[in-house]
């Protein structure tokens, strides 16, 4: 969560949902080359009042992967502690963080609070924008959703790519995508209390976008890309257009990205992931004795976008 203060007294508030991996952290505590005055409420935990839409965050300090942060990068200064990481002593007697997950996989360190020059604990501003954060192969570079019950369905279907070091069973898609939910695995009441909330800030103003922070058929979304998707929104530059048919979702237009369903390979493909959501949704009407099954409104949004696309991928 942070926020952009620009020029004449204006501010851009955003929201960032990831998974672990997904460039939440580097997308809030990016910089964009001193472009903007930046304020930082947190990467990971904070909460968002309903009502006035500000934000509080929960941590004092930071919960970050050590693999995008090279040796000797200025960043790692403000590590406190770290684990899965290694240390080494240079000759001058000075100890350096092995990052990069050079020595194993999963890096992991807590930093100081003072690794952001410009961090609050609560942001009054209402909330302008919150991006769900996927690596999923089948969606473009970003999304624009405008309907409250997609966007927060899709929120609930926040997913990402099997590794490819993962072992599979037998007969399990290895394309398939992992779904959790908002990006938090640690929820302890009804998923559609999420489903609600999300819908609601949605309805009320907020915008919903998504940003693939993979790879889009295989062609990999860098982080300028990401960025500067993020700098075109915040500076009103953006010029979204509708994608296709489909009536609730607009695309902005990314050179060497084509997401044209003239390729019905591609088309298939997306109807197939969007088939992986709708099957997820339906599988928490049994899961766990139904605590987490949404309302209707989410399984008919996901099953309008597939009628949608396959009408297209038919064509």
């Amino acid at each position: 969560m942070k926020r952009y203060n620009l020029e004449g007294g204006k501010s851009f508030q955003v929201a960032v949902f990831g998974l672990s991996g997904s460039g939440k952290s580097t997308i809030t505590h990016a910089k964009h080359d001193n472009k903007y005055n930046i304020t930082v409420l947190h990467d990971d935990a904070f909460v968002i009042n309903m009502e006035d839409k500000y934000t509080i965050a929960l941590e004092p300090a930071y919960f970050d992967k050590t693999a995008d942060y090279p040796i000797g990068c200025e960043d790692n200064k403000y590590i406190l502690t770290q684990q899965n990481a290694g240390a080494i002593a240079l000759a001058d007697g000075k100890v350096v963080s092995v990052t990069e997950d050079i020595r194993n996989g999963n890096g992991r360190a807590v930093k100081s609070k003072l690794w952001s020059p410009n961090r609050v604990d609560r942001i009054n501003e209402p909330i302008n924008a919150i991006f769900w954060l996927m690596k999923d192969p089948t969606i473009p570079p970003v999304l624009k959703l405008s309907g409250a019950s997609l966007g927060s369905a899709m929120g609930a279907t926040l997913a990402t790519k099997r590794s490819s070091a993962e072992r599979l069973a037998a007969g399990v898609d290895p394309n398939a995508l992992v779904v959790e939910p908002y990006a938090n695995p640690f929820r302890v009441y009804p998923l559609s209390m999420d489903y609600e909330r999300f819908k609601d800030l949605i309805a009320d103003g907020v915008d919903c976008y998504i940003l693939n922070t993979g790879e889009f058929m295989g062609t990999k979304v860098k982080p300028a890309h990401t960025l500067g998707i993020i700098e075109a929104i915040v500076e009103g530059t953006a010029n979204f257009h509708k994608w296709e048919n489909f009536s609730d979702i607009q695309i902005m237009d990314i050179e060497g990205f084509d997401a044209s369903f003239s390729n019905k390979e591609y088309a298939n493909e997306f109807v197939a992931r969007m088939n992986d959501r709708i099957n997820f949704v339906k599988s928490r009407e049994t899961e766990k004795a139904g605590i987490d099954k949404l309302p209707a409104d989410a399984l008919e949004a996901l099953e309008a976008v597939v009628k949608e696309a396959t009408a297209l991928a038919s064509v």
